[in-house]
């Protein structure tokens, strides 16, 4: 049996995002759900550059062991001011007492818990149409009054 080609990561960019603190709507039969308002940010790079377009929103809920499902929606203004839209779900885990950390806003080393997205991007761009048609991955950090990822295409 012949084996497929591995997949490789190529870095994107780096991307940086304000959030405000969360609006907790309560239980659900999943979990808690959290509100997180993103106010900005950025993406930089090499093969990606825009800024984020203030009131995308991240609906999370937390599941009863701590562990956060994101389900966030942000469009993006592209250095060439074409519009991208960008949603990503993704997971945060880690130990209970790490956990506590960053709900209370705290700089967690991120070798201590376990954040990964997956993006898929919506433009009409001729410049950036590759993004319709690509998958990525992210790694994530949360910091203080915000989050950071790297974007990356796999190949």
């Amino acid at each position: 049996m012949n084996s497929l080609p591995f997949p490789q990561l190529m870095l994107i960019g780096r991307m940086e995002l304000t959030v405000e603190r969360p609006h907790l709507p309560g239980q659900t039969y999943n979990g808690d759900r959290r509100i997180i308002r993103v106010t900005g940010g950025s993406i930089t790079g090499d093969h990606l550059n825009a800024d984020v377009i203030p009131g995308g929103d991240d609906w999370i809920t937390v599941r009863e062991d701590g562990t956060i499902i994101q389900d966030v929606r942000i469009l993006l203004a592209a250095d060439n001011n074409d519009i991208i839209m960008m949603t990503y779900r993704g997971i945060r885990t880690g130990s209970p007492e790490v956990l506590k950390r960053l709900d209370n806003n705290e700089e967690v080393n991120p070798t201590e818990y376990y954040f990964r997205t997956v993006p898929i991007f919506e433009t009409s761009s001729e410049r950036y149409n590759w993004l319709n048609n690509r998958v990525f991955i992210s790694t994530g950090i949360r910091l203080p009054g915000k989050v950071q990822y790297d974007l990356y295409l796999v190949e």
